[in-house]
C-alpha cells in the first residue's frame, strides 16, 4: 500500500480517518442523519426478531423429536445465527429510515492497510492487558467456555466446526456490522465520538449476559469500546471484524486447548469473511447506468 506525502501530519481521533491516497474521508450524508434514537430501536428490534427465530427454531427441532428444554448443539448454533442476522437485518432496516443504505455507510470499504495492521495491534494489546488487570484484581480465570459448552462442542466434530464457524465468521461480521457500522454510528450523531464509543462498548458487553462469565463482561466491553476507536481512526469496518475474528478464534482455540489449529481456525475464518465482503460489495454496490442517447 502507497504510503500519504510526509507533510501532511496524521489525522486524530475523530478528524479523518487512515484510507487510502485519493481517497476523501466523507461520512455519507445518510449516516449523519441516522437518528440516535434509531440505535436502541434497532437493539430492541434486534432482539425482539431473535426470541422469536429462537422459538421457531426450537418448535422446528420439536417437532423433528429434540427436546425442547435442552435443545441439541444444533439448535443452539442455529438459533444464535438466526440472532445474528437479525442484528444485521435490524442494522439495514433502520439505516433505510434515512435513505437507501449502501456498505459505505456501515464502514465496509477500503482503507490503509499497515496502519490498519498497527490500529489492531495497538487495539489487542489494550484490550489484552486490560483483561489481565482485571482478572487479576478479580482471581479469576480469563479461560471462558461457557459458550462452546452452550453449543456442545464437546458431543461431535459437526458441533465443533459449528461452533467454530458461527464464532469466528458470524459473530464478527453480524457483531461489527450492528455495533460498529449502525449502532455507534448513530449515537456518534449525538453527542460525539466518546460518549458513543462508551455506550456502545456498555452495550456490547451486556448482550454477551448469558453466553460469558459475568466476570468477563467488563473487558467485552472495554473490547467494544476500542473497537470503536478502531473504526474511527481507520474510517472502515474491516478492521474491525479482523480483530474480531482473531480475538475469537483465539479465545475459541483456548478453550479447547488448541496450538497449531488456533492460526489455521484464524485463517481459514479470514478467507470465509473476505469471499462474504466480495459478494456482499458486487450485489449491493449499486451499479452506475450511462444515459441514454437523446
Amino acid at each position: 500500500m502507497s504510503t500519504a506525502p510526509s507533510s501532511v501530519p496524521p489525522p486524530t481521533f475523530g478528524v479523518a480517518p487512515e484510507l487510502p491516497d485519493g481517497i476523501e474521508y466523507k461520512p455519507p450524508p445518510e449516516q449523519q442523519r441516522w437518528k440516535p434514537w434509531t440505535a436502541w430501536v434497532a437493539l430492541v428490534a434486534a432482539f425482539a426478531g431473535a426470541l422469536m427465530g429462537a422459538l421457531i427454531v426450537g418448535v422446528i427441532g420439536a417437532m423433528a423429536g429434540a427436546d425442547f428444554s435442552n435443545p441439541t448443539p444444533a439448535i443452539n448454533i442455529a438459533a444464535t445465527i438466526v440472532q445474528d442476522v437479525c442484528l444485521v437485518g435490524a442494522a439495514i432496516l433502520f439505516a433505510g429510515m434515512a435513505g437507501r443504505p449502501l456498505p459505505e455507510q456501515f464502514g465496509l470499504r477500503p482503507t490503509r492497510f499497515w496502519p490498519a495492521v498497527g490500529y489492531m495491534a495497538l487495539a489487542f494489546a489494550a484490550f489484552y492487558l486490560f483483561t489481565v488487570v482485571w482478572v487479576s484484581l478479580l482471581g479469576v480465570s480469563a479461560n471462558d467456555d461457557k459458550l462452546t459448552d452452550q453449543l456442545g462442542v464437546d458431543r461431535s466434530t459437526a458441533a465443533l466446526l459449528g461452533a467454530a464457524f458461527l464464532v469466528s465468521v458470524v459473530a464478527p461480521i453480524a457483531e461489527e456490522f450492528f455495533f460498529r457500522g449502525f449502532f455507534f454510528g448513530a449515537l456518534r450523531n449525538w453527542k460525539g465520538l466518546w460518549p458513543a464509543a462508551i455506550i456502545t462498548g456498555l452495550v456490547f458487553g451486556g448482550i454477551h449476559v448469558g453466553s460469558a462469565d459475568a466476570a468477563l463482561l467488563v473487558p467485552l466491553a472495554f473490547f467494544g469500546f476500542v473497537l470503536c476507536l478502531l473504526r474511527e481512526r481507520t474510517g472502515s469496518l474491516l478492521p474491525c471484524i479482523v480483530l474480531h475474528c482473531a480475538n475469537n478464534s483465539l479465545a475459541f482455540g483456548v478453550t479447547q486447548h488448541w496450538g497449531w489449529q488456533i492460526p489455521v481456525l484464524f485463517i481459514c475464518a479470514l478467507g470465509l469473511i473476505a469471499g462474504a465482503a466480495l459478494v456482499v460489495r458486487a450485489r449491493w454496490t449499486p451499479t452506475r447506468t450511462a444515459p441514454s442517447p437523446a
